[in-house]
């Protein structure tokens, strides 16, 4: 099968329900205008439906390999990375000043999407790069940006991300790779980082490592990590940029999914890096790169929810199996209940979640508007959004892939069909650039800690699609809304109880299933909207489908959010099989 980027959907959702048109009136963006953006759209969708999506099923068979120090990646990937160098895709979101293209997050987001479905784990080199341009372009000092962005916005060098060690994953606190100071002013770094995705490869002349280290006279825990930027390679005596720099990849992960990105364990033994940032405020430097980052994980299960839809439905559309009594019947698999109830809710979660990722990148654009009242309330909106568009994205992208292999039945469970590529790719998406269990906790505890500000910000505009269902002449619309306030009362309840618990493990115990209850509910907003703004039947259809089919899911989350620690806690040692 094809893939073919879903040009006209992202447009919908951008223009008719998002308001994207805001942004063309946000001075940073460079006077971009609706038929830039389309142009982009457009030519995104070509480069990587035509040249990337071939390439994917190649990257899941043929995997990067370690061979002598030299990472040699699927073949394909050097030539496809050259042409979107070319195109000055790599740079796509970096400021003018530095060779990027100055383009808003949200654009940057559409490419991802399409990017990733037509291949996943090529993609993710590209995430890396436009997280590191955007952690050095708000925190490094004039000189570093002046030699890494031009090249890392050029495509020349690439990026990556160094926090995980063996003993340190989401407790970042807890690492031990440490930073001297050089005479020059630059620091030895010393340690070993593991899970680093694109951490060795063969597709630029340098690759450039943000890497989390520790000062000798820092403080204990999260208070005492800097960033440091430490490039595999460093200037020689004719400041060519050639000389090796003591970073070594020992080896790659054998994984899941996910074949095709390089994901090594990087060591390092006074390699010279340069600070970014102050010292010991190096986690403040990295969130600016993992908020971003995490949002574009999102897209990631996106990315799949799209590409799994598509196999699904093109199967289900041609696979003869059975008869189903039904009026204009094709005697194809798609005309039986039980399979088109499957196709349809991967169609209503594969939309639910483009709108959030969408919504949730457009805040982040217009937080940096001119006008500081609006760009307060967005980047508290954005902060919001962005650990539910992480989470309940990618939680959807395992779901809806896990379906389209059954969509796909027996033909789903063989590599033949591509369906079980995309399951164990996606996979990995819930767990990287913080757990979604992290995203949850993220949730209740600091975007919980302005005392529900955005939260009711965001349930205030449910209310407003609320009463729009109320004065609409269209029964069925009508309906949607009761659904959706039944809905936002359990939601509601869920928050006040989140906000009263003294015990905040009361909290801890129910933040994964409020996430998930926020999440689908967003989603049923964004469809009944649609829905009320279009009047298009199959848009009015999805929309009541997910109010039926996937919402009440919703009030079972919001119940089970407020059951409180003691059902997690009131077991024996026995239980577990603690020795006495």
């Amino acid at each position: 099968m094809s893939y073919t980027a879903p040009v006209d959907e992202t447009k919908f959702w951008l223009y008719e329900i998002l308001e994207a048109k805001r942004l063309f009136s946000i001075s940073n963006f460079n006077g971009l205008k609706k038929e830039d953006l389309n142009l982009i759209l457009s030519e995104a969708a070509k480069i990587t439906s035509e040249s990337i999506y071939p390439l994917n099923q190649k990257s899941d068979q043929i995997p990067a390999e370690l061979e002598n120090g030299i990472c040699r990646t699927t073949p394909g990937f050097a030539s496809a990375y050259d042409l979107l160098v070319q195109g000055g895709w790599t740079g796509i979101s970096g400021n003018q000043k530095y060779g990027g293209m100055g383009l808003p997050f949200t654009v940057t987001s559409c490419f991802n999407e399409y990017f990733g479905s037509a291949c996943l784990s090529f993609s993710l080199l590209f995430l890396m790069n436009q997280g590191q341009i955007d952690a050095l372009e708000n925190h490094a000092n004039e000189r570093i940006k002046n030699i890494f962005l031009p090249k890392l916005n050029s495509g020349e060098w690439t990026g990556t991300m160094n926090l995980t060690e063996p003993q340190a994953g989401s407790d970042v606190g807890a690492l031990i790779t440490k930073a001297e100071k050089n005479i020059d002013g630059s620091y030895a770094i010393t340690g070993q980082k593991i899970y680093i995705s694109w951490g060795e490869h063969d597709l630029s002349t340098n690759i450039c490592h943000l890497v989390l280290a520790r000062l000798p006279s820092s403080p204990k825990g999260s208070k005492g990590v800097s960033l440091f930027i430490v490039p595999k390679y460093i200037q020689n005596e004719k400041d060519e940029w050639l000389l090796e720099n003591n970073v070594k990849a020992i080896s790659l992960e054998k994984k899941m999914g996910m074949h095709g990105s390089p994901t090594a364990v990087i060591e390092y033994n006074r390699s010279q890096g340069w600070l970014v940032g102050k010292e010991n405020a190096g986690l403040h430097a990295m969130f600016t790169m993992m908020n971003n980052a995490r949002l574009g994980v999102g897209i990631e299960g996106l990315s799949q929810c799209e590409l799994a839809t598509q196999k699904a439905l093109e199967f289900a559309k041609t696979r003869k199996q059975g008869y189903a009594k039904i009026d204009n019947g094709r005697g194809v698999i798609l005309d039986h209940p039980d399979v088109r109830r499957m196709v349809i809710t991967m169609k209503s979660l594969t939309s639910a979640v483009r709108a959030l990722c969408l919504d949730a990148a457009l805040s982040l654009d217009l937080s940096k508007s001119s006008d500081k009242k609006v760009a307060k309330k967005e980047d508290a909106r954005a902060s919001f959004l962005i650990p539910i568009a992480k989470a309940f994205s990618t939680d959807m992208g395992c779901r809806v892939a896990d379906l389209g292999i059954q969509v796909h039945g027996g033909m789903g469970y063989v590599e033949e069909t591509g369906a079980a590529q995309v399951l164990r790719d996606v996979r990995v998406t819930a767990i990287y650039e913080g757990t979604n269990g992290i995203q949850a906790i993220d949730l209740i505890g600091r975007k919980l800690s302005d005392s529900g500000k955005a939260a009711n910000g965001l349930i205030d505009e449910i209310k407003i699609t609320i009463r729009n269902c109320g004065d609409h002449k269209d029964l069925q619309i009508k309906e949607m809304g009761n659904r959706l306030s039944k809905s936002l009362v359990c939601l509601e309840s869920s928050l006040n109880w989140m906000l009263k618990r003294e015990d905040f493990n009361d909290r801890l115990a129910g933040a994964t299933p409020f996430l998930k209850a926020f999440g689908l509910i967003l989603g049923a907003n964004y469809l009944v909207k649609a829905a009320l703004n279009t009047g298009a039947l199959d848009r009015k259809s999805l929309a009541q489908f997910y109010c039926l089919n996937i919402l009440p899911e919703m009030e079972a989350y919001g119940f089970i959010s407020q059951s409180g620690k003691h059902s997690l806690y009131s077991f024996s040692d026995n239980f577990f099989g603690f020795s006495q």
